[in-house]
């Protein structure tokens, strides 16, 4: 067909987006709050940070704060993605999924994020071709959950390796900034016959609008996903870092008045969900 023409049109509509993401959700926001949010904006996913040297210090939750987030999202009716740091990173680039089956039944993550950077203290320079064997057999091994490879100039290994057989339930996420919180100057346009992907770097609510309407024609009609952590967040009169949960309010916001969403969680499933015009 006219990709140009099939490009304009799908900027005219806007991006379609599948979740906005929202990582670093911690100690310092109630989950039962979050699980409010999702109710009523199911598209919503939250990202967790996990790093075990850092549990419990800002943008990584606590132990019991994982509790509290599996008894709230007993129904599994929320979109939840672990970003998986430092040991947890390891163990998967050592071939061991044991870890994300039980955060998966346990808690109820429907996505992994594999970020195996320096700034995630791992070692991307020892990813190799067996590396990305054992990594595509945990993602064979756990079909129920997608997982997701941070695509760009650290990280080449690794998602070279997997695309070269990529299990379909991998998708790539596009982040020059490399968790940075430094915007792109412009989102780059997926391969021929890439997996599923998405957009994040220095995205927020001072931007976020603007740069969605800047992803239309790069995503070229493909239903993608963004996410952010750094702008989320706010320092209290006391220093305190928090997960600032109106922040996250405000990108909602700007998602719906400019981008594509789905409508409901189980719209393929219930063909009596209508969609009420505004």
């Amino acid at each position: 067909g006219n990709r140009a023409g099939s490009a304009m049109a799908s900027q005219e509509q806007g991006v379609q987006l599948r979740a906005v993401g929202f990582c670093g959700v911690d100690d310092s926001v109630a989950p039962e709050l979050l699980a409010c949010v999702s109710a009523r904006y199911p598209w919503v996913e939250w990202g967790v940070l996990l790093r075990q040297e850092k549990a419990g210090e800002p943008r990584f939750a606590s132990q019991g704060w994982l509790q509290r987030l599996a008894t709230v999202n007993q129904d599994d009716t929320m979109r939840l993605a672990a970003h998986l740091c430092s040991s947890h990173c390891e163990a998967v680039l050592a071939g061991d999924g044991s870890d994300l089956r039980r955060l998966h039944a346990e808690i109820g993550f429907r996505r992994f994020q594999i970020n195996a950077t320096k700034a995630n203290n791992v070692d991307s320079a020892a990813v190799n071709a067996a590396t990305c064997d054992r990594v595509r057999q945990v993602m064979l091994s756990l079909p129920e959950v997608e997982f997701i490879v941070q695509r760009n100039a650290e990280t080449q290994e690794l998602w070279k390796g997997l695309a070269q057989d990529p299990p379909s339930n991998m998708s790539f996420l596009f982040d020059d900034s490399v968790g940075r919180g430094v915007a792109a100057e412009s989102w780059p346009s997926p391969d021929e016959g890439s997996p599923a992907f998405g957009y994040a770097g220095g995205l927020g609510p001072s931007n976020l609008a603007d740069h969605l309407r800047r992803m239309a024609a790069p995503a070229a009609g493909r239903v993608v996903w963004v996410d952010m952590e750094s702008s989320l967040r706010t320092k209290l009169a006391n220093d305190v870092d928090i997960f600032d949960v109106n922040k996250a309010m405000d990108c909602i916001l700007q998602a719906l008045e400019t981008a594509r969403l789905p409508e409901t969680e189980s719209e393929s499933s219930d063909p009596t969900s209508k969609k009420r015009k505004a």
